[in-house]
């Protein structure tokens, strides 16, 4: 297992992959504020350097928190270990009906 995920704020459900991950690694995850290894987990699919990747269960509906603060809404369930990008994340704006 290698670290590959860095997390802004421990108040985030979504790090940032430092390097390309590929599906079914296991990976460690570091908070940035802190130097703290926050955990590890599994990536459920290839999660491409710079891209952002769930660490736990993300409701649809749910905040996506990254910096501490919300980046979007789920627009679906994501898991943990899957990767959080256009395909799964909306803008909070477009998601209550500001578009």
């Amino acid at each position: 297992m290698s670290l590959k995920v860095a997390v802004h704020d421990r108040a985030d459900n979504v790090g940032v992959a430092i390097d390309d991950i590929k599906a079914g690694e296991e990976v460690a995850y570091v908070y940035v504020s802190d130097k703290a290894v926050g955990g590890k987990l599994k990536a459920l699919e290839e999660i491409p350097l710079g891209h952002k990747i769930a660490l736990r269960d993300i409701k649809a509906g749910e905040a996506v928190v990254k910096y501490g603060r919300p980046i979007g809404v789920a627009a679906k369930d994501v898991r943990a270990g899957e990767h959080v990008h256009v395909h799964n994340l909306r803008s909070a704006k477009w998601s209550f009906g500001g578009r």
